[in-house]
């Protein structure tokens, strides 16, 4: 008889099994976790549920109109997509072996704050063996060992052109020409934070160098702090301030529009924004190779320049064609671009976390 028929799952008979002879349920997820394997077909999952989360708003809406609605018909699927964010206290809240989403989109501080908190996710090798496209990818994609990038941006200071200043230098947001005139964020936004560890470096002896990135972040203030880069944009637009930290998504849009900015990019401390999706160690079966697909189609190098097209932000599969307006504008999809990216020690830093944030927060407060 069918034992799924029977309401027992092979994963309920191999928990009961565990119980019965003392065996670790860890370690039997754990050889369960291993018996998945994709290698880029379409297969029919039989109407299985796929959770994952991700952003919501218009970036939801992009991703069923470029995506999901293909891939749902597809593999004959449902996904079900939380936009509730923050992933975190979901993830702890359920634990490692039950998992509330099999896939999950992350900037990088949360991510590696969640892998820092249990054995959630899938390593980064054993993913690339079982999605095809990763093999297409440039090596920073895989270099957290966490999870996957599979778009970015490079972080930036947006200016005015219209007042006769430029920055030449990371170094020169504290020109006082700039005074009054300059934008951060707030101190959960992971721009600042990237901020904050460049101006550690900068003015310090590295990126941990906390006590100089204080001074650095004093030195600067006044500041508009904005909560998103949207935000920050207005502020930009209006004039509000001539000076700001940026995501270059951001700004060459801007640009492109019209607005009178230009770009100064951070080649001093090449950081960059990313989108990075992981995988879930202890996901049901079906799930799990579902994912695999749906990571697949992600890393596709046409699926990859449709997203570039509406949210301007970079590939980083090798193939993926950058969209001619942003070609325009001086981006670029070759080795030389994406040498020295720069991906920094978020472990070290979420360590001290809490202290940076209040540290900080008192400074903008001031």
């Amino acid at each position: 008889m069918n034992d799924e028929k029977k309401g027992l799952s092979r994963r309920t008979l191999l928990k009961t099994g565990a119980a019965a002879t003392g065996v670790s349920l860890f370690n039997i997820n754990h050889v369960w976790s291993q018996d998945v394997t994709y290698s880029g077909e379409v297969f029919d999952a039989g109407g299985a549920v796929l959770n994952i989360s991700e952003w919501g708003g218009y970036w939801e809406e992009t991703q069923n109109q470029l995506l999901l609605n293909k891939f749902q018909k597809d593999f004959n699927c449902q996904i079900r997509y939380d936009s509730t964010f923050p992933w975190f206290p979901k993830y702890v809240a359920a634990g490692p072996q039950d998992p509330p989403f099999a896939m999950t989109n992350w900037n990088m501080p949360e991510m590696f704050k969640t892998a820092g908190a249990g054995d959630y996710f899938m390593e980064v090798e054993e993913v690339k063996a079982n999605v095809p496209n990763s093999a297409d990818l440039w090596d920073f994609a895989m270099q957290t060992g966490v999870g996957v990038t599979w778009a970015f941006s490079r972080y930036c200071y947006v200016y005015r052109t219209d007042v006769e200043v430029a920055p030449k230098s990371f170094k020169d947001f504290w020109l006082p020409e700039y005074a009054g005139k300059r934008g951060t964020y707030i101190t959960s936004n992971t721009l600042q934070m990237m901020f904050f560890m460049a101006s550690c470096n900068a003015f310090g002896s590295g990126e941990t160098d906390f006590d100089a990135g204080y001074e650095a972040m004093r030195k600067a203030m006044p500041m508009k702090i904005s909560d998103f880069t949207g935000n920050m944009a207005t502020l930009v637009e209006r004039g509000e301030v001539n000076i700001a930290v940026q995501s270059d998504a951001e700004a060459l849009l801007q640009k492109e529009k019209g607005v009178p900015v230009d770009l100064y990019y951070w080649d001093e401390y090449k950081g960059i924004l990313t989108q990075t999706k992981t995988i879930s160690k202890y996901a049901d079966p079906t799930s799990k190779k579902l994912a695999f697909a749906l990571l697949n189609r992600t890393l596709d190098p046409g699926y990859q320049s449709a997203f570039a097209d509406t949210f301007w932000m970079r590939p980083s599969n090798k193939k993926a064609v950058i969209p001619e307006k942003m070609a325009a504008l001086g981006v670029a999809n070759t080795a030389d671009a994406t040498s020295g990216l720069h991906i920094p020690d978020w472990s070290a830093y979420l360590v001290d976390e809490i202290d940076i944030v209040e540290t900080t927060n008192e400074i903008f407060g001031s």
